[in-house]
């Protein structure tokens, strides 16, 4: 079922716009942990926190959930198909995936939010917990930049059903092309 232009570019909008802002929240979910980890100043290593949290919760989950609602839209509603290339089979596995990591991550980010709230972090404090949303948080932009060159790149190769799909509609393009090859031989 194809979408109509318009419909289809406003959810396209709305796809890139959620995509790019979970990518961009992330980073600066990154650069909050890697404050939260080398800050020298208490004040300042617990607002890391709390802002992790927060921009955690309020932002990077809903726009990882818009972004994986558009992505569904975007695919059902064009010619590419939800099951029909690789790269888009691809985008939806990793998407699902970075999802549902996101928010088995949150749980540490509210501990560690928590932590602070309570009480000062030495630099011993949580150390393994702390350095985990270090490290969960590159991986996700490794991530969301591997989503976003398929994307762009959008590799060639379709699935088994793509290519059963392709050959079912082959005929019909076979046949309107000799039709319309035979109407100037008619005139």
């Amino acid at each position: 079922m194809a979408m109509p232009p318009g419909i289809r570019k406003l959810a396209l909008t709305a796809h890139v716009a959620s995509s790019v802002g979970w990518l961009g929240s992330v980073a600066a979910f990154l650069a909050l942990a890697v404050i939260g980890v080398s800050g020298q100043e208490p004040q300042r290593v617990r607002g890391a926190y709390f802002g992790m949290a927060a921009v955690g919760w309020y932002v990077i989950v809903p726009l990882a959930f818009a972004s994986l609602l558009t992505g569904l839209v975007q695919s059902l509603g064009t010619t590419w198909g939800l099951f029909r290339h690789y790269w888009v089979l691809a985008k939806l596995v990793l998407t699902a995936l970075a999802t549902f990591l996101l928010l088995l991550h949150m749980q540490v980010a509210d501990r560690v939010s928590a932590t602070a709230a309570r009480r000062d972090l030495a630099a011993s404090d949580l150390n393994g917990l702390r350095s985990q949303l270090i490290a969960d948080a590159a991986a996700a932009v490794v991530l969301l930049l591997t989503t976003t060159a398929l994307s762009i790149y959008k590799p060639r190769g379709v699935t088994p059903y793509g290519w059963r799909a392709q050959q079912a509609h082959r005929p019909d393009r076979q046949a309107q092309a000799e039709r319309d090859a035979e109407l100037p031989a008619r005139a």
